[in-house]
């Protein structure tokens, strides 16, 4: 009886998770199609290609993860303002982001167009792979203005609750990475892919960028409304953002550090690492879906100072994560081989890819488990501790267990140290959750 009302108590709570998490999952996904399809198209022209890209791949992340830390010490702000029903408030801390994210990009830009040209020979890529990896790491160098500013307007209206047109956008965006790809990569190969994924990026962030300011209710700016400089604004993102930032920086960081460690293993390996972890993308992009919504629901509900049903919103949201990804790591397992076909015609690299995937398929739900939990963790504010627990699984656990055993089983080792430090990473994250003061388990 006592478990039959509960479920009816907790019906509506599911109901609108479910609503907010399926439009960020479907975001997540149109992501990840994006990466597949510049994989597949430039995998047809080689390993090379492919390690080119995947040589550089973690310093992207490494530039992407400063760049999260802007947004989410503001899009928290914006979840709070909304939830506690201050739109004004809102708004000005969304002029403030906007303003802050050119700047940092900007500063991004610059230093990503400095290094594009020797960054290669730092990782310990082959020289065959110098002149592509370099073009590439141009073209998402000079895109960084745009690729912020749209993550900072889409956040916005997920923030606000609106996840829909963010999804929607992000499917166009794939539909025009497509047809910028099969225009520019037959003329310019690896290089043609930045182009492409370049020029998708720039379309979508000015229709996102129309919406987030000009149409949608909650968000729209106003000429009647004074902002003047609010340093308060600047210190809470800061205080939110900058544990995310350091987080961020640090395990993109560790990513570049793997990189080195598996850089002497040859074209091969480098190749099917890097499309391991876009074939992985697929199941765990819906984690961040969720943890998107999470970090929305919690948000919108501190800011309400409801703080049993913020408590609430994050427990639904991390077993559903958890689930999700769980189905997603077992449908990949099976599925894998078919996918690899399709992203690389190197039977070599299908075979290694295949292989160290199904090893890192294992971790899948604690996986889950340590992205929802975060986001949920970010939306109450609380960003120190889950930052500094990543941080030690990342560089402690992986790294320490990669040198240990790359130089014995070689990519495998990497694949194996990285699936034990995933859940790791989802307990420390799970324990967090249950302890931050805001999400308490004997408090619900």
């Amino acid at each position: 009886m006592k478990a039959a009302n509960l479920i009816l108590d907790l019906r509506p709570h599911i109901s609108r998770v479910w609503r907010l998490s399926i439009p960020a999952i479907l975001t997540q996904i149109t992501t990840v199609a994006m990466q597949y399809i510049d994989s597949a198209m430039v995998g047809r022209l080689g390993a090379n290609a492919s390690a080119s890209i995947g040589l550089v791949s973690t310093t992207t992340w490494l530039m992407s993860g400063v760049s999260n830390a802007v947004v989410v010490g503001f899009s928290v702000q914006v979840a709070q303002y909304i939830g506690a029903k201050e739109a004004p408030k809102a708004r000005r801390v969304v002029k403030h982001g906007f303003i802050t994210a050119l700047i940092i990009s900007l500063l991004l830009m610059l230093l990503g167009v400095a290094i594009s040209s020797p960054l290669p020979r730092w990782l310990g890529g082959e020289e065959a792979l110098w002149n592509d990896a370099s073009a590439y790491f141009f073209m998402f160098a000079i895109t960084m203005p745009f690729m912020v500013m749209n993550r900072m307007a889409a956040s916005f209206l997920q923030s606000a609750g609106d996840m829909v047109v963010p999804s929607i956008l992000n499917a166009l965006m794939c539909v025009l990475d497509v047809i910028f790809n099969a225009i520019f990569i037959p003329k310019y190969g690896v290089l043609g892919a930045g182009i492409g994924t370049s020029l998708a990026v720039v379309v979508i962030c000015f229709v996102e960028m129309w919406f987030c300011c000009f149409y949608y209710e909650p968000l729209r700016l106003n000429r009647k409304e004074s902002c003047p400089f609010d340093g308060g604004v600047l210190k809470r993102a800061l205080k939110i953002g900058a544990p995310v930032g350091a987080e961020s920086m640090a395990l993109s960081g560790a990513q570049v550090v793997s990189t080195t460690i598996i850089a002497p293993l040859g074209a091969v390996s480098i190749a099917a690492h890097s499309l391991a972890i876009t074939a992985e993308s697929l199941c765990f992009m819906p984690g961040f879906g969720i943890s998107t919504a999470a970090m929305t629901l919690v948000g919108q509900s501190v800011g309400a100072k409801d703080y049993p049903l913020a408590r609430r919103y994050g427990y639904i949201t991390v077993a559903f994560g958890s689930a999700v990804m769980a189905f997603t790591g077992i449908i990949m397992y099976i599925f894998c081989p078919y996918v690899f076909r399709m992203l690389t015609p190197v039977k070599d690299v299908q075979v290694v890819a295949v292989q160290i995937l199904r090893i890192g398929l294992i971790a899948e739900p604690l996986y889950g488990v340590a992205m929802v939990a975060s986001g949920a963790l970010r939306g109450a504010a609380d960003t120190l501790v889950p930052s500094m627990l990543n941080l030690f699984s990342m560089w402690v656990v992986r790294l320490s267990l990669a040198l240990t055993l790359v130089p014995i089983y070689g990519i495998h080792g990497m694949w194996i140290a990285m699936a034990i430090e995933l859940c790791v990473r989802g307990i420390l994250m799970l324990t967090r959750l249950i302890r931050s003061k805001h999400m308490r388990l004997d408090l619900v």
